[in-house]
């Protein structure tokens, strides 16, 4: 990759925060006055999603 690729590149991923940065900080204050914890939901979607790759990496060997 070109140096002014790596430039435009890191750039844009600046105005990206920048852009979310608002929706981002809402959300985690959303989240901390949230009176119930869903973190049962949380652990179960990662070993779905740890499975699945797992799947994925046998499945090419």
């Amino acid at each position: 990759m070109e140096l002014w690729e790596q430039i435009l590149l890191g750039a844009l991923a600046i105005l990206i925060i920048f852009l979310f940065r608002p929706g981002i900080k809402a959300t985690i204050e959303k989240s901390k006055n949230a009176e119930e914890k869903h973190w049962g939901t949380v652990i179960v979607l990662a070993i779905v999603l740890i499975a699945f790759v797992l799947l994925l990496i046998s499945s090419v060997q």
